[in-house]
């Protein structure tokens, strides 16, 4: 049990052991160059060279197939030998030496555009140029540094393929772990969100929030991989379908909880804005026996998540899984307050997700144990499993060209602010220049705007001189122990792409850190060493944020107001296809329509980061931009879960098409284009629309007819949610609102 517990934390730590994995394979590959080269009877610059390149060879490969792995290995030996070759021929060349240095370095960004492997044979070729200026290499000694850059890559192989071997499949079902046990850590969360008492509900709340981003970011990471790690299209779709129903069904449960715990009915904004207070809060309206309820079936929801089918539970899970489910069922939902009964339904269709997944994930699970309503559950779930097939692939979108290209724009940008930083760098350190063309290059690594680069060259610079003080301590410590000192070394690069995703600064102190060490081992190190580092790290990032900002710059502003259009763009389209296909009209592939609308929102919430960043002078700014962010997750949600409806539409004859609400959809999709009109042109005259309620649209003159459908019951609450979002958005962006119509 306390294992399992475990590698669930684990899991839900690490999604995919991504990090844990990147590690290893790292810290493998130099651990074996250093063996061999040890037994070989290698010499510490040859050994330090070799340690280098391994772990370039490594890292800079991200492709996902290993056989794409592969090639782009073999391909970065004969790149590796040409950079070190010219690397020691052009050593003695002062002014012919930085010129090359400006080529390599632009052609290296340059090949981004060529995807991975341009990327990966472009890292490498820097990278291998700058290992041979940092051990010295010479012509004469290019024989013996053949023979080590070799033995480095072909360790790096076997870390890479044996040691610490990584398919699509295995790291998709990895990914699959990570995302039921955030799940349940996510419901956990919702535990606590019960029983707080008014001191603690903004803490649980917190939770609750971090909890259901987390869950997000673990989807996503799903969706990207599951192309490599499916046998075929069809499974892909069947297991993306099952992922997104159970984080919908999930984040609606924690809005129900709040609701209910809540004197009004709870903001779903509350759950995506940090910082967002909670509701005035209460106890749960009704009598303890509800609310002692509610919380053993949270419990129970829990457990349903974590145990596998066959677990050691038997007939109890079964019996767990029909109580939830049976929820669904009207007359099986408990005696309660309205909106406690809302959060027993929502626990029921949490766990429908949950038996969804399973299915998804480990096949058709029969079990004789089955009430009717789980029996009906696992009849809707196949229904609905043998409509979905592969869909169709998006068009090709036209690219820009020329300077217009960011890789194009990037590479010039940087070869600019390197040679700024050559001849700074020379100024401070004839030897030692090329530490700021290296802070230069890495600072527009991943970065797109001027924003984002200065935040980056911030943090670059606290890691170095955080990590400056550190490496002053490790290397009195470890003086000339050779192998002590490589022991650390491979401590601290283990720790550099442990956290390399979660913060940019602890892995520039860990990088510099270890470069303390090699230093030592190298018989160059001193304070005056050490504090040129920092130097030239300073320097270097000054001059890449110089070339961002002068050389065919591409403001933060400007960004941001792209990927907003964007956004507004996916989420017009998800939207307007929902609500058709909920209306009566011909079923579309919403699965990949909300898939690139949550990309499309993981972008622009990177690129808002120099907005939100602690650091910046701009509160208010940072703010509206927390505000917006926020506003759009909370639209996101509101598609995704009319997505996920509409979809259901085929496989249900008891749900029937509401043709009333193709109005409603109209105002929705002309406010959705008003606020990227305006979001694009700041000049628009676009205005948003208000008027009567959603509810009011679907009226009828018709006497006798309904007053709404069972599908426009599901519905309206999201539909009337992401029509008032929207009208909240326009506030901070600017958009005028028209006035209501009579």
């Amino acid at each position: 049990m306390k294992t399992a517990r475990l590698r669930d934390r684990v899991a839900a730590s690490d999604p995919g052991l991504l990090r844990l994995a990147a590690g290893l394979r790292t810290v493998g590959a130099i651990a074996l160059s250093l063996a061999v080269l040890g037994l070989l009877g290698a010499d510490i610059r040859h050994l330090v060279a070799g340690a280098m390149t391994a772990m370039v060879a490594t890292f800079a490969i991200r492709e996902k197939q290993r056989s794409s792995q592969a090639v782009t290995l073999a391909l970065g030996l004969p790149v590796a030998l040409a950079s070190v070759s010219l690397g020691a021929l052009l050593s003695s060349r002062v002014v012919a030496g930085d010129l090359f240095f400006v080529v390599l370095i632009f052609s290296a960004v340059y090949g981004r555009r060529f995807g991975d492997r341009g990327t990966a044979l472009g890292l490498i070729g820097f990278q291998v140029y700058f290992v041979s200026l940092f051990v010295g290499a010479t012509v004469s000694g290019l024989p013996t540094l053949y023979g080590v850059l070799g033995i480095a890559f072909l360790c790096s192989a076997a870390a890479r393929f044996l040691l610490v071997p990584e398919t699509p499949a295995g790291l998709l079902q990895r990914l699959r772990d990570a995302f039921r046990a955030r799940l349940a850590q996510l419901v956990s969360a919702q535990l606590e969100l019960l029983d707080a008492g008014p001191d603690g509900i903004d803490e649980a709340l917190a939770d609750v929030r971090e909890g259901t981003a987390r869950l997000h970011e673990t989807a996503l990471m799903i969706q990207g991989r599951l192309e490599e790690g499916t046998s075929d299209a069809a499974g892909a779709r069947l297991v993306q379908r099952r992922v997104a129903d159970a984080e919908i069904a999930a984040e609606r449960l924690g809005l129900l909880l709040l609701s209910a715990r809540s004197a009004e009915r709870a903001d779903t904004l509350t759950l995506h804005l940090p910082g967002a207070p909670a509701p005035r809060a209460g106890r749960m309206p009704g009598r303890e026996e509800a609310t002692a309820t509610v919380r053993r079936d949270l419990e129970a929801l829990r457990l349903l998540v974590l145990r596998p089918p066959s677990g050691s539970l038997g007939t109890a899970l079964s019996q767990i899984r029909n109580r939830l489910l049976g929820y669904r069922e009207e007359e099986n939902v408990p005696a309660a307050p309205p909106a406690v009964q809302d959060v027993f339904r929502g626990i029921g269709e949490a766990a429908r997700a949950v038996l969804g997944l399973r299915i998804a994930l480990d096949g058709p699970q029969d079990d004789p144990d089955d009430s009717p309503a789980t029996a009906r559950s696992r009849e809707e779930l196949d229904a609905e499993d043998a409509v979905i097939d592969a869909g169709e692939e998006a068009g090709a979108q036209e690219e820009p060209t020329g300077l217009g290209r960011p890789t194009t724009r990037a590479a010039v940008q940087v070869a600019v602010g390197s040679s700024l930083a050559i001849v700074g760098g020379e100024f401070l350190s004839s030897q030692r220049w090329y530490w700021a063309v290296l802070t230069c290059w890495i600072v527009f690594i991943n970065t797109a705007s001027t924003g984002e680069i200065l935040v980056k060259g911030y943090r670059r610079l606290l890691g170095t001189v955080l990590g400056v003080l550190a490496g002053i301590v490790l290397a009195g410590l470890v003086g000339q122990h050779t192998w002590t000192a490589f022991a650390l070394v491979l401590v601290l690069v283990f720790a550099m792409f442990y956290t390399a995703p979660l913060s940019y600064t602890l892995m520039s102190f860990f990088v510099t850190a270890a470069l303390g060490l090699l230093y030592t081992l190298l018989h160059t190190y001193s304070l005056s060493v050490l504090l040129l580092r920092v130097e030239e790290t300073a320097l270097g990032a000054a001059c890449g944020v110089i070339a961002a900002a002068l050389v065919l710059p591409v403001r933060t502003d400007r960004r941001t107001n792209d990927l907003l259009v964007t956004v507004l763009d996916r989420l017009g389209e998800v939207t307007e296809a929902a609500v058709d296909q909920l209306s009566g009209g011909s079923p579309v592939d919403l699965l990949d329509q909300a898939r690139d609308l949550d990309q499309a929102l993981a972008d622009l919430r990177a690129a808002t980061q120099p907005l939100t960043h602690p650091i910046t002078p701009l509160r208010a700014r940072r703010d509206t931009a927390r505000y917006v962010v926020a506003l759009l997750e909370t639209c996101a949600y509101h598609a995704r879960s009319l997505a996920a409806t509409a979809e259901l539409l085929p496989t249900h004859p008891s749900i029937t098409a509401d043709p009333r609400l193709r109005r409603a959809g109209r105002r929705i999709g002309h406010n959705i284009a008003a606020i990227a009109a305006h979001a694009a042109d700041e000049h628009s005259a676009e205005e948003i629309e208000t008027g009567p309620s959603i509810a009011s649209l679907l009226e009828t003159e018709v006497p006798g007819t309904p007053r709404f459908g069972r599908v426009t019951d599901r519905v309206l609450r999201h539909v009337q949610r992401l029509d008032e979002t929207l009208v909240g958005l326009a506030r901070p962006l600017g958009v005028p609102v028209a006035a209501p119509k009579r």
